[in-house]
């Protein structure tokens, strides 16, 4: 009992933008997830940031709100995991303690409210029967929209309020829904100004001393994460150092051999407990538990262990409506003028990867963290399905890389690759050969022990090439942009929404290139076909042109176009083969084989009048020894 009552309350802050991209009904089985963590509920509150500031998105949780009153006491009673119902529903079919009545009661109000939710959204609209039964929905009878619209707090299970309770009387967790305000002329920071908001908008209701911030698609896969991770940061002797707690991100949705690389397997399995031995990981922005007061900008200090509970900052007697009304100031977007928000506070401004960052200044301010990667994932998301949303997702990543790479924080590493410009007879092909067979024999040993297959492992060598010829060249020109005042970097949501069809074609790790033109796609259509006529043109110059020894000094350029090749099959298939929807577009496969043709026609032009002025030249040598 007395470990109980040393808990620390826990703060979950949950962001969101954009209904149509991150439907309802993702976020609120992400909120229901950690509201029916095995923690005490009074000392637990759940925060949703809606950037998107949209009533269908404040409905959904609204209704989430009411079924957790069944949910939360039939998830503790039966050790319901995962505690995400749309997941734990698709899993199952009988609660597993032989109550299959109130397994068949829950599943039809999950059914009932997930319905009410989907229909709301393809209205476009709440009903208004359904708007009457609540006063928060006033909030959007200004015309309020996802870009102009006052500040909205609205506290939607009341914590300490007696009245609170589940369907067997025990406490709930709070539960509050937040869209900071939006204003056309101010900037708002994505991510990190909603991170920032929650933050001073709980510190006045739960004042949690620890914060958990998951992705709105991260549902909690382990009811006992939160009670974990309490045994780092109330550790007697080591606790007071660590600044935050980070799981791996880790996704429900991956296939087999991993088609696009999402699992990035090496970087949590072998990168990031290696890291943990020097000073902890990076914060990378999800599944990550703060000690609130390291996140506000306190420098570490070796001082005795801080006491970690905090309390409720919510006077007993003040109304929740009242309080609704004063937190909107600070979810206002001047609040933070001419303060040190988003520089010395809270998460850090400026970045597209503000968790990096914001974890390197922790760091760098004397903290420690930890990497904690349990045998039952604490967090899984859903990772991309499609080609376009992965190098969507790696473009806005590298941007924020590059840009820290050319601030003042900066670690040159890895920068120079390894070269293979020189003859296979020569000496100096041993050195080059042995780092290059090295480099890959370790990369392919390390996924495998890490649980990959050498398909995945192919995948991910592929998925890596294409990122370095798409993503990052489009995040090195927006970030160039940007340095030089043209243009501002914005902030890409990847979209959660799946066509059926491009999820059964993922399903078959076939190679989603379906839509409308795609500079990205037209990049990579030129380089691979590019890639293939150079190996044919490399291929009848060895085969009539004296053979191997001929063409010994290109060898290695042909062996490694051989390679490219090999890699890009899919490509080829998704331009030549396929005919369903997911092939590559038409219009990206002509204008890349017009371009291609063009450069083709043009260097070997430059190669024919090259060899001509040769000619040319040991003719005029001939003449004058003549």
């Amino acid at each position: 009992m007395g470990y109980e009552d040393e808990l620390p309350i826990v703060d979950v802050f949950i962001c969101t933008a954009d209904p149509l991209i991150e439907p309802p009904s993702i976020v609120i089985n992400t909120a229901l997830s950690v509201m029916a963590y095995d923690y005490p509920s009074e000392k637990l509150a759940v925060y949703l940031s809606d950037d998107g500031g949209s009533e269908l998105t404040f409905y959904a949780l609204l209704e989430a709100a009411r079924f957790s009153r069944h949910w939360i006491p039939f998830c503790k009673k039966h050790h319901v995991e995962p505690r995400s119902p749309a997941v734990y529903f698709a899993e199952t079919t009988v609660s597993g303690d032989g109550d299959d009545d109130e397994w068949s009661m829950v599943k039809r109000l999950y059914d009932e409210m997930e319905n009410l939710i989907e229909e709301a959204v393809k209205l476009g609209r709440v009903p208004e029967e359904i708007k009457e039964q609540h006063g928060g929905f006033s909030e959007w009878r200004s015309g309020a929209n996802s870009r102009d619209h006052q500040s909205i707090v609205q506290i939607l299970i009341d914590g300490r309020d007696p009245k609170s309770v589940d369907i067997e009387g025990s406490q709930l967790p709070t539960l509050v829904y937040m869209a900071r305000e939006k204003r056309p002329n101010h900037p708002h920071n994505f991510k990190a100004g909603a991170m920032n908001a929650l933050i001073r908008v709980s510190s006045a209701i739960s004042d949690g001393a620890i914060i958990l911030n998951v992705d709105c698609d991260m549902y909690s896969n382990s009811s006992k994460s939160v009670r974990d991770v309490m045994c780092f940061f109330m550790d007697e002797e080591k606790g007071h150092e660590i600044a935050y707690v980070q799981f791996p991100q880790k996704f429900n949705n991956v296939t087999k051999n991993d088609i696009y690389g999402s699992s990035m397997i090496t970087t949590y399995e072998v990168d990031f407990p290696g890291i943990d031995g020097n000073g902890g990981p990076l914060y990378i922005g999800t599944g990550c538990f703060h000690r609130r007061e390291s996140l506000c900008g306190k420098k570490f200090n070796d001082s005795p262990k801080v006491e970690l509970k905090r309390g409720l900052n919510m006077s007993p007697n003040d109304n929740a409506l009242n309080l609704q009304e004063r937190l909107k100031v600070l979810a206002s977007c001047t609040y933070e003028a001419n303060t040190q928000w988003g520089n010395e506070v809270g998460l850090k401004y400026g970045c597209p990867v503000e968790d990096v960052i914001t974890g390197l200044s922790i760091q760098c301010r004397g903290w420690k963290s930890v990497y904690y990667n349990p045998k039952r994932d604490g967090f899984l998301g859903i990772a991309p399905t499609t080609l376009a949303q992965v190098i969507l997702q790696h473009k806005r990543w590298s941007e924020g890389d590059l840009q820290i790479f050319l601030s003042s924080v900066s670690i040159i590493d890895n920068l120079i690759p390894t070269g293979c410009n020189f003859q296979v007879s020569s000496a100096w092909c041993i050195p080059f050969a042995y780092a290059f067979i090295a480099k890959y024999a370790n990369s392919v040993f390390e996924s495998l022990q890490s649980g990959d297959t050498i398909r995945g492992w192919w995948n991910e060598t592929r998925i890596t090439l294409i990122k370095r010829t798409t993503s990052y060249l489009f995040a090195t020109i927006d970030t160039t942009l940007k340095l030089s005042g043209i243009d501002n970097s914005s902030f890409a949501i990847t979209s959660k929404v799946t066509d059926p069809e491009a999820s059964e074609r993922y399903e078959s790790e076939l190679i989603e290139f379906g839509g409308s033109f795609s500079p990205s796609f037209a990049i990579l259509a030129i380089l691979t076909l590019h890639h293939l006529a150079c190996l044919v043109f490399g291929l009848k110059s060895v085969v009539f042109g004296g053979g191997v020894g001929g063409f010994e000094p290109f060898l290695m350029q042909l062996i490694m176009c051989g390679v490219l090749v090999g890699l890009n099959m899919p490509v080829y298939e998704g331009m030549f083969l396929r005919k369903d929807k997911g092939a590559m577009p038409g219009s990206v496969t002509l204008t890349s084989i017009v371009l291609v043709v063009m450069i083709l026609r043009r260097r070997l032009r430059d190669m024919k009048t090259g060899e001509l002025r040769a000619l040319t030249i040991m003719n005029g040598f001939r003449k004058l020894f003549k």
